[in-house]
């Protein structure tokens, strides 16, 4: 069943995932969409939300820390000197319309908005596509407008201070087993040695899942990669690893992240080839 707060998305018919419009989210959570539960085709579910190591992990969306000093991505806001502090600077993004809605993906506005002004305007592009029998791509596309009259900047721990925390932009909080997932690139395995990474693609593999991420535009492949595994599973993109990214009145910021989900754990050329066919479609 599909309403204005929540669809089901499917890959060759099958449900794989649920998104929210306009999810109840308390204000320190940072109010935004996203998508819970996510699954392989066989139905395991590789997504969290509001996990209790991370009340502000909302599944698979956007989430940035930091933007002109508002914090879209919940919890405590890192200040220079003074590390993860509670603030009252918490914004939201709003479902505004979907300009399209099938049963395979959606074209969805939204409007960022702190301290009652619209500081970015989102144009969120979300595609499941079946690969094989056992693997689908969800295909993640945002792109930021600044609607103001003044230069927007944003930013992250990192650049706030606090050093390989560089986390803010597309998002995935992964299912939370006994032991934690394997993290591997085509060239470089462990989570010290991926996290912060520019690699084409990376996996993260559970105990009978695998999802493989991958930059799918020049621009999201520059985005160093936030991993972690062994204290929690999650991986995103960087937007804002070493300075403050700038969108100029009218301009507009875009990311593609392409997402292999497969049952079953993958070594690296089955991994490799999936994400091959996954991006060229």
């Amino acid at each position: 069943m599909t309403t204005d707060e929540s669809l089901v998305l499917r890959a060759a018919g099958r449900p794989v995932g649920r998104y929210h419009a306009r999810p109840e989210v308390p204000a320190r959570l940072s109010p935004r969409p996203y998508l819970h539960p996510v699954t392989t085709l066989s139905g395991t579910a590789v997504t969290e939300l509001s996990p209790a190591d991370h009340l502000h992990h909302l599944g698979v969306g956007v989430a940035v820390p930091d933007v002109e000093g508002h914090n879209f991505w919940g919890g405590r806001t890192y200040v220079r000197d003074r590390g993860p502090t509670e603030l009252d600077n918490h914004g939201s993004q709003r479902h505004v319309a979907f300009q399209l809605r099938d049963p395979d993906g959606f074209v969805e506005e939204l409007r960022w908005v702190a301290s009652g002004t619209e500081l970015l305007r989102e144009r969120r592009t979300v595609a499941a596509t079946e690969l094989t029998d056992s693997a689908w791509a969800l295909d993640f596309t945002f792109s930021l407008t600044n609607t103001t009259g003044e230069p927007v900047s944003i930013g992250s721990p990192a650049t706030n201070g606090r050093p390989g925390a560089a986390y803010g932009g597309f998002f995935w909080r992964a299912r939370k087993e006994a032991r934690p997932p394997h993290v591997f690139t085509a060239d470089t395995e462990g989570e010290a040695g991926v996290h912060g990474t520019r690699a084409d693609w990376l996996a993260l593999a559970g105990d009978a899942w695998t999802l493989v991420f991958a930059g799918a535009t020049a621009t999201t492949r520059r985005d160093p990669w936030f991993v972690r595994a062994d204290e929690y599973p999650g991986v995103g993109s960087s937007l804002a690893p070493t300075e403050r990214l700038t969108v100029e009145p009218g301009g507009t910021a875009v990311r593609r992240v392409v997402t292999v989900v497969a049952d079953g754990t993958l070594d690296r050329a089955e991994a490799a080839a999936l994400v091959r066919k996954a991006v060229s479609r």
